[in-house]
């Protein structure tokens, strides 16, 4: 009976990978599904990196993905509004699959983006307008390394 639950809940996850996909204007192939599954069948915010996902996808599945297939993904995923881009500098961005405006710890030596909730942020205000532009969000990158 516990196989055939897995089996059933497996399915219905499928399913909503696929609708995913779908609505994100892509067709659902098996690498897609896969990348799907990687990025939203968890508990647990994710944060990545193109790089660091194609590092997971080689890792965890046996099907080859091409690195254009990742990036075609994730960007139509984030159009969509599943995932939130979050740049760090020029050259480094990581893709957040938690999309509510929030605040995060960097890492600087590990690379590694972890939450912070806006109840461990005081009010931010600023004394700045620029012309024509209201603030659409205000989010903290909190850079931190270890205290050695």
């Amino acid at each position: 009976m516990e196989n055939t639950y897995k089996l059933g809940k497996k399915m219905k996850n499928k399913d909503v990978f696929v609708e995913k996909l779908r609505s994100s204007g892509l067709r659902p192939t098996k690498q897609r599904i896969q990348i799907s599954e990687l990025l939203f069948d968890r508990k647990n915010t994710f944060h990545f990196s193109i790089d660091h996902l194609n590092n997971l996808l080689k890792k965890k599945t046996k099907i080859k993905v091409s690195l254009a297939t990742i990036y075609n993904t994730v960007h139509a995923f984030k159009k969509k509004g599943y995932l939130k881009e979050i740049l760090i500098n020029r050259e480094k961005s990581y893709f957040d699959t938690n999309t509510s405006d929030h605040h995060h710890f960097l890492n600087v030596k590990t690379n590694e983006l972890i939450d912070l909730k806006n109840e461990d942020v005081e009010k931010i205000k600023i004394k700045k307008n620029l012309p024509g532009k209201k603030i659409k969000s205000i989010e903290v990158i909190v850079k931190v390394e270890n205290s050695n």
